[in-house]
């Protein structure tokens, strides 16, 4: 029996979920800074995981890269949530 595809799939459960904090926390200390760290680690991982030989480890880059892509919006979407009070505003950052 194969089980690399429950693997993969627990595994791109896990990192997607670490991603939310990731960008709470970021749009909270960073602000809108932080989507070109999120864009250059999506290219870095994208190369990576053309690079890398093991099927396993380049679907896993491929989907961290990816997670990485899709933050640069959400990154957008949470500044928003802060605006609309669902979320807590950094009061040592002046950029709002």
């Amino acid at each position: 029996m194969m089980i690399w595809g429950l693997l993969i799939g627990l595994a791109s459960f896990l990192i997607i979920g670490l991603f939310h904090p990731l960008v709470i926390k970021g749009e909270y200390y960073f602000g809108q800074k932080c989507r070109w760290w999120f864009l250059v680690a999506g290219i870095v991982l994208c190369g990576a995981s053309l690079l890398v030989d093991n099927i396993v480890a380049s679907a896993l880059l491929g989907v961290t890269a990816f997670s990485c892509f899709w933050s640069i919006k959400e990154i957008k979407e949470q500044r928003e949530r802060v605006e609309k009070g669902w979320f807590p505003r950094n009061p040592d950052r002046k950029d709002y």
